[in-house]
């Protein structure tokens, strides 16, 4: 049976190529994940149930085994060795070519007239921002999730914090009133928040931040400390070092310019104040600040910076065992159309590999 690939652009795989800063972290090690619902805040169910047909350790074996050598981050992501994604796209290409696909580009497909003559056809056209993509599949019967942004940065109007641009730390942030947080390695930008933390908070309040226009109330902790262990920390540092200056004398090991902007937040005028001349009001207003700092959001980033798009065809549309539709027969549906999507750290590429993987595996299986 022969395979056709047709692709709305001029070059297949322009994603891939981009991903990662360009070295595409294709797949992940899930080593510290004990629940998929906190890497695919959409999807876990369904894909918990196709890792038992392919998982991240059968796609690491399948790149190894087809030429591309992968590292593994401390982290858990996985990269190519090389750390140029161009590897990944030559290894996907020259493979689908060995095997006589044949790939159509500068082909846009938006109804089943024009696969007529073909025996099964599996949709795998990404995400839909508009939703425009989507609307040949509801004429069909399908049920669609609303697509809304994942995966983006914060925009934050406090030009005090913008003078942090640059800085990197770790910490945890989530959206005030909600259990949606997220956490690790925070950049303060120029407009506001990046970073993992907040890509992977934007993933998981997707629907909740689109609906709130992008304006939320944030809480930030800038210490992996409870508030306890930070007012013994603060005692023992006025008892030790009354003489010092708040501003010379860091207890928490913070970049420096970062714990003077938090001790202007939290004391203003006083921050210049000797460790022996806090009292009870200054003590627990740091508390506060370096436990549950607030702001407020101001829409997302000023660039268009997010990858993924939340939503897309509704899994009750789809067989959980063969991913073909319900509603036309030996029609198949894999990838981010699907409202399968995960956090930042390969988690979406693997979601695309294994869907594509039980499609293949259905289709053949079928004929």
């Amino acid at each position: 049976m022969g395979v056709t690939v047709f692709e709305r652009s001029h070059r297949v795989l322009a994603k891939v190529k981009v991903s990662g800063g360009g070295r595409c972290n294709c797949t992940n090690t899930f080593q510290d994940v004990r629940d998929l619902s906190a890497v695919y805040p959409r999807g876990h169910r369904l894909m918990k149930r196709l890792f038992n047909v392919f998982d991240y350790g059968d796609a690491y074996r399948w790149f190894e085994s087809h030429g591309v050598k992968l590292t593994v981050q401390d982290d858990g992501c996985v990269f190519p060795a090389a750390q140029d994604s161009q590897v990944v796209v030559d290894c996907l290409t020259q493979t689908a070519r060995r095997l006589g696909v044949s790939v159509v580009t500068g082909r846009k497909v938006e109804g089943l007239d024009a696969l007529r003559d073909y025996d099964f056809v599996a949709v795998t056209t990404g995400g839909s921002p508009t939703g425009q993509g989507l609307r040949w599949l509801q004429a069909l019967g399908h049920e669609v999730e609303r697509p809304v942004p994942s995966l983006f940065s914060l925009a934050v109007s406090d030009s005090r914090l913008h003078h942090l641009m640059g800085l990197v730390t770790d910490f945890s942030v989530g959206i005030a009133g909600t259990k949606v947080r997220g956490e690790g390695p925070l950049l303060i930008t120029h407009w506001g928040l990046s970073g993992p933390a907040v890509l992977k908070l934007s993933s998981h309040g997707a629907r909740l931040l689109a609906d709130r226009n992008y304006r939320v109330p944030l809480t930030v902790s800038w210490l992996r400390m409870r508030e306890d262990d930070v007012l013994v920390a603060l005692h023992a540092m006025a008892a030790r070092h009354a003489q010092k200056l708040l501003p010379t004398a860091n207890p928490f090991g913070l970049p420096q310019r970062l714990w003077s902007y938090l001790l202007d937040r939290a004391l203003g005028e006083r921050a210049q104040l000797r460790w022996g001349e806090t009292g009870k009001k200054d003590t627990n207003r740091m508390v506060n600040v370096l436990c549950s700092d607030s702001y407020e959001t101001a829409g997302r980033a000023p660039f268009k910076d997010e990858f993924v798009t939340c939503g897309g065809v509704s899994l009750k549309a789809v067989s959980s065992q063969t991913l073909e539709s319900r509603h036309v027969p030996r029609l198949y549906f894999a990838g981010e159309v699907l409202d399968v999507d995960g956090i930042t750290g390969g988690f979406n590429f693997q979601a695309a590999w294994t869907t594509a993987y039980v499609v293949a595996c259905s289709i053949a299986a079928a004929q």
